[in-house]
């Protein structure tokens, strides 16, 4: 994994392959899509790897929200299927681009009109506030699909309690301690 990622990939977004299968979980499909930018320097399908991993854990938004998350394949893109949550990895300039207007400054992921911009900076080397690379990746996954399922910003309930998954972890703890997930139990 490198420590840095450059500032520009290559512009070019593609779907990547979504490994493994749907859970059998019951409830509202949502439909997703794994892309990312060319030219970053990171093992793609790995990524990919770490996102359906994420989207299929115990607790995750299938078990916090009872739905069902669907891999879109590019057959079911090419037949006109549009995915209710696209998760992009993105160079920081593309994440200024395709976060616009909100301003990223290069610096953090965000989530606009159903796209999980994910910033690459951030997916390979975290942030300050979390030990884990692992574990940071898990949460800013969370958080972005969050935003795309309709959750909102939430803030730290007490010092020493898990921060909400919708709580900007990125930007600091304000007491709470680090947490990846949806569900917090």
């Amino acid at each position: 994994m490198p420590a840095t990622v450059p500032a520009s990939g290559d512009g070019k977004i593609t779907v990547l392959p979504t490994p493994g299968h749907d859970t059998t979980r019951k409830g509202a499909t949502k439909t997703f899509t794994i892309e990312a930018e060319g030219g970053l320097g990171i093992d793609l399908t790995a990524y990919a790897g770490e996102v359906r991993s994420i989207l299929s854990s115990d607790k995750g938004w299938e078990v916090a929200d009872g739905i069902h998350f669907k891999a879109l394949t590019t057959a079911d893109l090419d037949q006109g299927s549009v995915p209710d949550v696209r998760i992009t990895l993105a160079s920081p300039d593309l994440t200024d681009e395709l976060c616009a207007p909100l301003n990223t400054g290069g610096e953090v992921s965000c989530n606009r009109h159903g796209r999980a911009v994910i910033n690459a900076k951030r997916w390979a080397i975290g942030v300050k506030y979390y030990d884990d690379l692992t574990l940071y990746r898990t949460y800013v996954i969370n958080h972005e699909v969050g935003h795309g399922l309709w959750h909102q910003h939430a803030f730290c309930p007490g010092a020493g309690q898990k921060a909400p998954i919708m709580q900007q972890q990125t930007l600091g703890l304000q007491g709470c301690t680090a947490w990846p997930y949806p569900v917090t139990s």
